[in-house]
């Protein structure tokens, strides 16, 4: 049995740097934009249909996120040449950064899984996952999936962020871990 890392809400979010298509490197836990709250979205790769389709539907939810001062970035373990590739099937406006490592994905106490073919991809890839970091830069939800099927309705995502943005002081849940 192989322990792994469980991020605790409330905790402080690590910094991860990842890189952009136009070279830069970005820390994915900072907000962009005028915002104070960032939401990472971890998605499996170029080879996922499924994480194609949530990537282009969470560009849907863009304005509603801007709105409640969340700025949003993907990232994945695809390398630069798959994520230019990933780029014709993505119409997105929000920051996607490529190359997490497999220490990255165990920091944030991702699922990991390898290829199933060559043809899938070449290297092995976090499962999905979303995180939502405050204006502390604590951990303020978290989803960690072990399957591309598994993952937040974005709508009742953003609803249930208007909602805590909305209160004086709402707790932040699930701060006890084991």
């Amino acid at each position: 049995m192989t322990l792994s890392i469980k991020l605790t809400t409330g905790s402080p979010f690590p910094d991860v740097d990842a890189k952009l298509i136009d070279g830069s490197t970005v820390n994915l836990s900072k907000a962009h934009g005028g915002a104070d709250w960032q939401m990472i979205v971890v998605y499996r790769g170029k080879h996922c249909p499924l994480c194609i389709r949530y990537l282009n539907l969470l560009e849907e939810h863009q304005s509603a996120l801007k709105d409640i001062g969340v700025s949003v970035s993907a990232v994945s373990a695809d390398s630069k040449d798959q994520l230019v590739e990933n780029m014709e099937k993505l119409n997105i406006t929000y920051p996607i950064a490529y190359g997490l490592t497999e220490q990255q994905m165990k920091q944030l106490g991702l699922y990991i899984s390898q290829p199933r073919t060559e043809q899938e991809t070449d290297h092995n890839y976090s499962e999905p996952a979303l995180f939502v970091i405050n204006e502390l830069g604590n951990l303020q939800a978290v989803n960690i999936s072990n399957t591309p099927f598994l993952r937040p309705e974005l709508d009742v995502v953003v609803r249930g962020l208007a909602f805590v943005r909305n209160q004086d002081n709402y707790p932040i849940r699930g701060t006890v871990a084991y």
